[in-house]
C-alpha cells in the first residue's frame, strides 16, 4: 500500500498529529494509499515555509532564472510522464487515453505557457504633462501577491491543480496546494519533481486532508495566505469567500455549472452528435464544462435523441489499463450516491429514460466500484430538478426548441453561467448567439478545446475572476504604479 505524506518545505512528512485517511481506488473501492492528514500545526508549518522562501532565495531570483526552473519543471513532468498517468489512473479510475491525451500533457504545458506570458508580457508606462512644463513619467510593475492558497478539484486533478500552481510560481509567489482528499497522488509527485528540478524548498508545499476542521479550513483561515484559488463546488466557495473576508484577502473561483448545449437544425448533424457525446459524459461527466442541458432545434430532434442513444450504449466499462475501456467509475461511493439520486429523482418529476438511469452490470472484480450508467432524459419542465442544478455526473437532458429567443432564454435561465456549445452552420447566427449567452466562454462548433493564453471564469454563480494567459497575472500579482517627476 502506498504511504502518501505532506509535503512540507521540500520535505515528505508525516502530520504532527499522525492522523491518516484510506484513499480508496473508484474502480474496486479497494483501499490503495494511507495519506497523512495535515492539522492546523502542519498547515502553520507550511505557510511559514512558504513565507520564509518568499523572502529568501524564491523571491531573490530573477524572472529568468525561475522561467528557466518552470520549464525544467514541465520537461522532468514529461520524462516521468508515466508515473504522472499511472498516478492520475489510480486516482480517478479513468481511462488511460484520457490521462495521456489530456490531463497529463495539459499539466506540462500549464508551465510552460505561464513561464512564456511572464517572460512576454509588457507592464504600462504614460507620459504626462506637468503645471511646470517638466512632464513626469509613470509606469507600472508587477509584483507577487505572496504566499497562494491553492485548493483543487478531484475531477481532473492535475491539470487544474497546476493550472493554478504554475502562474502564481511564474509570478514569484509561493504555494500550499491542499489537493482533494479523493486525488492525493500527483500532487504528491510534483513534490518530487520540484526537488529534482531545484525549485528552493518552501516554494511548492502540499497539506492533505478534508475541508471543515482539517487542512481546508486551517489553510483557509490561516492569516499568512495572501490569496486563495480554489475549483469546486459553488457552495465550498462561498464558505472560501467568507474564510478569506477576514484578512480582505483576494479570491479567485471556477465554480459550479449548468451549462447548456444548443444544436440548430443547419449543424453538421455527427459533428453535434458526437461534440454533445463528448461534453456530457467525458470523464464520466464529471467536467465543470460538460453539458447537462441540451436543446435541440425541433426539425432534428427525434433523430439527434436517437443518435445519442446509440453513443451512449455504446460506451465499454472497465478498468482505467483496459485498452479495450473507454469509460471509467465515478470518484467515490459518496458521489455515486448523489448522482443516483438524481437519477431517481429525475423519474419521480416525470423524464422519460431514454437510456441508463441505473447502474450497469459488472464484472465480480468490479462489482464494488461507483460504476453508474450514461444516462439521457426528455420529457423534464425547466423547473425540475435535474435541469436546474448541477448533477456532475454522466447524465443530460433533451429539449426540442423552434426560435433562438426562445432557446437563449432557456439557456440564460440559470443560477450558473460557466460555459455553452452552440452547433450551426450560420456563422451569423453563432456570433449573434454568443453575444447573448450569459456565460465565461462559448464554444463554437467544438468543445473543451482551449488556448491557453484566452481568458477562463464563470459568470452569475460561476466563479469570480479570469485565468489564463495575462488574465492571470491579475489575480496572481499586484500593479503598483511608479510616478517619477522629470
Amino acid at each position: 500500500m502506498q504511504i502518501v505524506k505532506n509535503f512540507i518545505d521540500g520535505e515528505f512528512v508525516d502530520s504532527v498529529e499522525g492522523k491518516t485517511f484510506d484513499k480508496r481506488s473508484p474502480v474496486d473501492n479497494s483501499v490503495i494509499a494511507r495519506v497523512a492528514e495535515a492539522g492546523q500545526v502542519d498547515v502553520d508549518r507550511a505557510v511559514r515555509a512558504a513565507q520564509a522562501a518568499r523572502n529568501g532565495v524564491w523571491g531573490g531570483l530573477t524572472t529568468d532564472q525561475r522561467v528557466d526552473l518552470l520549464y525544467g519543471v514541465a520537461d522532468e513532468i514529461t520524462r516521468r510522464f508515466e508515473d504522472f498517468v499511472a498516478a492520475e489512473m489510480a486516482d480517478t479510475g479513468q481511462p488511460r487515453h484520457v490521462m495521456t491525451h489530456v490531463f497529463i500533457p495539459r499539466g506540462a504545458a500549464n508551465f510552460k505557457v505561464f513561464a512564456d506570458v511572464i517572460k512576454n508580457v509588457p507592464t504600462e508606462a504614460f507620459q504626462m504633462a506637468t503645471p511646470d512644463g517638466r512632464g513626469a513619467l509613470n509606469y507600472g510593475i508587477r509584483v507577487p501577491k505572496g504566499v497562494v492558497g491553492v485548493i483543487s478539484p478531484w475531477n481532473a486533478p492535475f491539470l487544474l491543480m497546476t493550472w493554478k500552481v504554475a502562474p502564481a510560481l511564474a509570478c514569484g509567489n509561493t504555494v500550499v496546494v491542499k489537493p482533494s482528499e479523493e486525488t492525493p497522488l500527483t500532487a504528491a509527485l510534483l513534490g518530487e519533481v520540484m526537488n529534482k528540478v531545484g525549485i528552493p524548498r518552501g516554494v511548492y508545499n502540499v497539506v492533505n486532508g478534508f475541508g471543515p476542521s482539517s487542512a481546508g479550513e486551517h489553510l483557509t483561515r490561516h492569516p499568512g495566505i495572501d490569496a486563495i484559488t480554489f475549483t469546486g463546488e459553488t457552495r465550498t466557495g462561498t464558505t472560501i469567500m467568507q474564510a478569506a473576508a477576514q484578512g480582505m484577502r483576494d479570491v479567485s473561483f471556477e465554480l459550479g455549472g449548468k451549462n447548456a448545449g444548443i444544436v440548430f437544425a443547419d449543424a453538421d448533424f455527427d459533428a453535434a452528435v458526437e461534440g454533445i457525446f463528448r461534453s456530457a459524459f467525458l470523464n464520466s461527466g464529471q467536467v465543470c464544462l460538460g453539458t447537462e442541458r441540451v436543446y435541440v432545434e425541433r426539425p432534428i430532434f427525434e433523430r439527434f435523441v436517437a443518435a445519442l442513444k446509440q453513443k451512449a450504449e455504446a460506451v465499454k466499462f472497465g478498468r482505467p489499463d483496459d485498452p479495450e475501456a473507454n469509460y471509467g467509475p465515478l470518484i467515490s461511493d459518496e458521489h455515486r450516491r448523489k448522482v443516483l439520486s438524481y437519477y431517481a429523482k429525475a423519474v419521480e418529476e416525470g423524464a422519460t429514460v431514454v437510456t441508463g438511469g441505473g447502474v450497469p452490470d459488472m464484472p465480480a472484480a468490479l462489482e464494488q466500484g461507483n460504476w453508474v450508467q450514461p444516462t439521457i432524459w426528455t420529457g423534464l419542465p425547466e423547473t425540475a430538478a435535474v435541469v436546474r442544478e448541477e448533477v456532475f455526473g454522466p447524465c443530460c437532458h433533451i429539449r426540442p426548441f423552434d426560435t433562438e429567443d426562445e432557446v437563449v432564454n432557456m439557456a440564460n435561465d440559470n443560477d450558473y453561467g460557466l460555459s455553452t456549445t452552440i452547433w450551426t452552420t450560420n456563422l451569423a447566427r453563432a456570433h449573434r448567439m454568443a453575444g447573448r449567452i450569459e456565460v465565461g466562454i462559448t464554444w463554437i462548433n467544438s468543445w473543451f478545446l482551449r488556448d491557453l493564453r484566452t481568458a477562463f471564469g464563470g459568470s452569475k454563480q460561476s466563479g469570480i475572476g479570469r485565468e489564463g494567459g495575462v488574465h492571470s497575472l491579475e489575480f496572481y500579482t499586484e500593479t503598483r504604479n511608479v510616478c517619477v517627476k522629470l
